[in-house]
């Protein structure tokens, strides 16, 4: 999947299908005089719905679609004969998307499981035929009820990646780095800013044939809750991982603002992040001697004040093995929380 083909955000018009009418039929036939009304029902209008699909992770299949309609119910016919329903529409989307109405800016609903479907327009009602209308003092009712009309609306459909972990860091904190060394993934690495165009996922692989799924986004910069740099597009994607954590290098000038940075920006995002698991990870430990990684050390127990922290180092493989400990027992801090694995 190339960065151009991650889409996680369009708009789309949709329409249900309209209800038949009834029909305003007598019945007529040989030797039978006065036969009476027979009109039949009209059909149920097409309904628009959205289905989970997990193999799905991007909308990108919707980029080009700008109106989803539902099939028209058919008219209501002789013999009380009703007519056929309408064509349901049925999309699939990825696991994650949120569907909100445009007009109202209110979320509709979520689909957060494979298989879950749920209604965004429902069909027109079809128009009862003329046999519904009979009685003991209007025995030739010519008239019928028409179709109800169709429902239209337009939505935005807007992907949140679903995942365990989400990886929050300045550019070139070394996130992708990592994220290649811990899973399968092959994210773009580069020594230059903003390599991360789009959300990367993996599955990191632990024991006894458990896992848990990590999230990367592009990097976050100071002023990205107000739209600077790339970070801020995508933060909605961190918003349901139930542990964040942290990446700053160690040759950062201040390791400690750096992690208030964005922490900030979180917050001003949405302050409930700050509500999630959070672990500071130093990468590129590898430049640190143990001197300085102890000194190091020091100063960060007292200005992190009881904020689990690790030193890693992707490109030396050094501390995996403890971070992915670290991970899976925050996943997995009691017995109440689902259970957090993947199969692979």
């Amino acid at each position: 999947m190339t960065e151009g083909n991650f889409v996680d955000y369009v708009k789309i018009y949709v329409t249900s299908g309209k209800g038949g009418k009834g029909s305003t039929h007598l019945h007529r036939e040989k030797f039978i005089e006065k036969g009476g009304p027979d009109g039949g029902d009209g059909g149920r209008g097409g309904n628009v719905y959205m289905r989970g699909n997990k193999s799905l992770w991007t909308l990108f299949h919707l980029k080009f679609v700008k109106h989803m309609r539902g099939g028209h119910g058919g008219d209501g016919g002789s013999s009380r004969s009703t007519g056929h329903d309408g064509e349901d529409k049925i999309v699939e989307v990825p696991l994650g998307t949120v569907v909100k109405d445009i007009e109202t800016g209110e979320i509709l609903f979520e689909i957060t499981e494979h298989g879950e479907q749920r209604i965004i327009a429902q069909g027109g009602k079809g128009g009862l035929g003329n046999w519904h209308f009979r009685s003991s003092t209007n025995q030739t009712p010519r008239y019928s009820q028409p179709g109800m009309p169709s429902t239209e609306i337009d939505v935005i459909l807007e992907l949140k990646v679903l995942a365990d972990v989400g990886l929050v860091g300045f550019p070139n904190a070394g996130k992708s780095t990592l994220l290649s060394v811990l899973t399968s993934a092959k994210p773009k690495i580069a020594d230059y800013a903003f390599t991360t165009l789009k959300p990367n996922l993996g599955i990191v692989a632990y024991r006894e044939f458990q896992s848990f799924v990590i999230a990367d986004i592009p990097g976050i910069i100071e002023g990205a809750a107000e739209g600077k740099g790339l970070g801020h597009y995508f933060l909605r994607h961190i918003e349901r991982n139930s542990t964040l954590l942290f990446l700053v290098p160690a040759d950062a000038k201040d390791i400690k603002k750096e992690y208030e940075i964005l922490l900030d920006e979180l917050r001003r995002y949405n302050p409930e992040m700050l509500d999630k698991d959070r672990l500071i990870v130093i990468s590129k430990c590898d430049m640190l001697d143990d001197e300085l990684k102890k000194e190091l050390k020091q100063q960060l127990d007292v200005e992190f004040k009881g904020t689990p922290y690790l030193f890693i180092s992707s490109v030396a493989q050094q501390g995996l093995t403890e971070l992915k400990d670290k991970l899976w027992d925050m996943l997995n801090v009691d017995d109440e929380k689902p259970d957090n694995s993947h199969g692979l």
